[in-house]
């Protein structure tokens, strides 16, 4: 069994920043790409950042530049600091991970998810 769960999310003012973390815990193999994601009340959940194993990141457009994934494979934890926030930011965030567990099987995983909410 794994689990992805999430922490960091809050209340901030517009301008301001939040850091998210994800931990993966179970019995895990290896981890390959960690994304985080986002969903917007009344909208789609859309992609925000990746990261692969080695250390190759994407991000979406609306948070280039303000937004950073990075990941720590030796403690199965992927992070996500967001600077300069917007009220369009405002979502909840949600990582997934591709991961093999220890009897090799390849799934999606992904965590409850946590609030942010951007507002003065």
């Amino acid at each position: 069994q794994v689990q992805l769960v999430e922490s960091g999310g809050g209340l901030v003012q517009p301008g301001g920043s939040l850091r998210l973390s994800c931990a993966a815990s179970g019995s895990i193999f290896n981890i390959y790409n960690m994304v985080w994601n986002r969903q917007a009340p009344g909208k789609q959940r859309e992609l925000v950042a990746t990261i692969t194993r080695s250390g190759d990141t994407y991000y979406a457009d609306s948070v280039k530049g303000r937004f950073t994934i990075s990941r720590d494979n030796a403690q199965n934890t992927v992070s996500l600091q967001m600077n300069s926030l917007k009220p369009e930011d405002t979502a909840i965030y949600y990582c997934n991970a591709i991961i093999q567990t220890r009897n090799g099987a390849l799934n999606d995983y992904w965590g409850q998810g946590t609030q942010v909410t951007v507002s003065s």
